[in-house]
Parts: structure tokens; sequence; C-alpha cells
């Protein structure tokens, strides 16, 4: 398991336990955080599990893929830390993780 923090807009942060494997979108809706809608599911053909990913875990990461860095365009305000939850796999060396929600998924 791997600790896995969602930081809503107004600075409520939760903590969740994230199994390995799943993704962070998977651990987000098995937890109920909210602005994590993934609407298609998973299979990265929206933007509606976009997060902020906290600079100091950002490049620790797996490299982004086209089609995720594509869609990225249409999520709400974009920074260069926004990536899909759809397309994080959960690891051991994600435990500590932290992502920002952004303020217009909520």
């Amino acid at each position: 398991m791997a600790k896995i923090t969602f930081i809503q807009p107004d600075g409520v942060a939760k903590t969740v336990d994230a199994e390995v494997g799943l993704s962070v979108m998977e651990a987000a809706r098995q937890n109920d955080v909210d602005g994590i809608h993934a609407e298609c599911g998973g299979m990265c053909s929206c933007s509606t599990c976009h997060c902020y990913i906290a600079e100091e875990w950002f490049a620790k990461l797996t490299p982004m893929e086209d089609d995720e860095e594509g869609l990225l365009e249409f999520a709400w305000e974009p920074r260069e830390t926004s990536r899909l939850t759809c397309q994080i796999t959960v690891t051991d060396a994600l435990d500590g993780l932290v992502l920002r929600v952004p303020e217009q998924q909520i």
C-alpha cells in the first residue's frame, strides 16, 4: 500500500491507502475523493481525473504518453505539473505522493 494525499481547492487534505498496481484514479474513486470524476472510466479519453502533482513528486512519475499530453490540453487550467490520474500506476515508490484537485472539477 502507498499513502496518497489529495488536496482539495479549499486546502482540505484527504490521505488514502492505495493498493499497488491500481491507478491513482482508481484509488481516488475507491476512497470517494471529490473532484476525480473519471467519466471515461480510466481509458484516457477524457480529462476529468486531472490533478496537479506536487512539484517534488512530478519527476518521480513515469513519463507522459502522447495521448495523455493531448488530453491535458482540454483540462481546466493545465499546468506544468498536470497529469491524468488514470495514467499513474501506484507503486511503493509513490508512497507519500501529493496531488491537488483543480477547483473546476469540484
